[in-house]
């Protein structure tokens, strides 16, 4: 089994493993190491007939910040094909985790921004811990949730994705839970246990009946996002990323400083 430097893989002796974004120093942000090792676990993960289910956590204080600061910065840099392929990566990462064959669950703690939605919204389930805090902040800096934003819309519904995509306001974990994100919000004290209890009633179940119920509900809803769509929401970020606003945006959120379209405007969010 390969190593990873930004990711940890552990293999429980009763039949499932838990994935951990573990950047902790860097509050488990995105760039294209992790977003390569993501492809490589998952892709594992998908060939181990053996696993029952996963869980998706983050070490340190928060599940995921979004994007590496860096990584932005070097993103800025970069010309229409670049970008084109690194929406393609954090793409493959999505549909991956969406096409797990087994169960998957999101155990979510402090920020999950941005990419971080996607993932949660990838995972069957997601138990939440009171103090997370969620955020679909790309159009802040001239970007757009476009590769994570099928998911997201099936994961909290149409109407609540455009309020939440186009605001960027931040929602708390109880709204998390109203609007379906969360499969269930609990005290950070109580996190832990919590999730012990969601092992052991999860291992109660048949392993190939888990499978074969997840693959019919996949089914039953409609089955994943199309080609043509996982296509046309990668050139979409690509194109933000290289255009005059994306470009301002992204150098205005590296540099601290409010973009140009910000001038005189005072924001302030609305209440959740």
């Amino acid at each position: 089994m390969s190593l990873f430097d930004t990711l940890e893989l552990i293999h429980d002796p009763r039949g499932f493993a838990t994935l951990w974004l573990n950047r902790a120093e860097k509050h488990n942000a995105f760039d294209g190491q992790m977003i390569a090792e993501l492809n490589r676990a998952l892709e594992q993960l998908a060939a181990d007939a053996s696993l029952r289910f996963v869980v998706l956590r983050g070490r340190g204080r928060h599940f995921s910040a979004g994007a590496d600061l860096q990584w932005m910065r070097a993103a800025a840099q970069l010309d229409y094909a670049a970008n084109l392929r690194d929406a393609q990566a954090l793409g493959e990462v999505m549909y991956r985790l969406h096409g797990l064959p087994m169960p998957t669950l999101a155990v979510v703690h402090g920020a999950a921004f941005g990419g971080a939605l996607g993932l949660i919204s990838c995972c069957d389930m997601a138990l939440g811990s009171r103090d997370a805090t969620l955020c679909l902040s790309e159009v802040r800096i001239g970007l757009a949730p476009a590769v994570i934003s099928p998911f997201v819309a099936r994961a909290i519904g149409a109407r609540a994705a455009r309020r939440y995509a186009l605001s960027a306001e931040r929602f708390d974990a109880e709204r998390a839970g109203q609007l379906g994100l969360f499969s269930e919000v609990c005290e950070a004290t109580e996190l832990e246990a919590q999730l012990a209890r969601w092992v052991d009633n999860l291992l109660l179940n048949s392993p190939q009946a888990l499978r074969a119920s997840k693959a019919l509900l996949v089914e039953v809803e409609g089955g994943a996002p199309s080609s043509e769509l996982r296509q046309a929401c990668q050139h979409c970020i690509a194109e933000l990323r290289v255009s005059a606003e994306g470009q301002e945006g992204l150098q205005a959120f590296l540099q601290k400083r409010p973009p140009a379209w910000q001038a005189g405007i005072t924001a302030q969010d609305p209440q959740s």
